[in-house]
């Protein structure tokens, strides 16, 4: 069953291409691409494994993680590369 979670984002450029993202709720969290919409898109396998790790070690997941009702609006702020 997928869920929907609000989180914000930390995309820091690297020097040597590409991009760090970090989460500041979610300590351990971090993942990279070349693009911002790499970097986006790796996320969401990031998130999944962070879960895992948390279910697996028996450790409660952060109150940051909570997923978003069903029904409730989705408010997202995104980065827009414009040329």
């Amino acid at each position: 069953m997928s869920a929907i979670y609000k989180l914000p984002l930390i995309f820091e450029e690297q020097p040597e291409g590409g991009y760090t993202v970090t989460c500041p709720l979610l300590p351990g969290l971090i993942t990279e691409g070349d693009t911002i919409q790499e970097g986006l898109a790796n996320v969401q396998d990031a998130l999944a494994a962070y879960i895992e790790l948390h279910r697996d070690l028996g450790r409660p997941l952060p109150a940051a993680l909570q997923p978003l009702a069903g029904d409730a609006p989705i408010w997202l702020e995104t980065a827009v590369v414009v040329p």
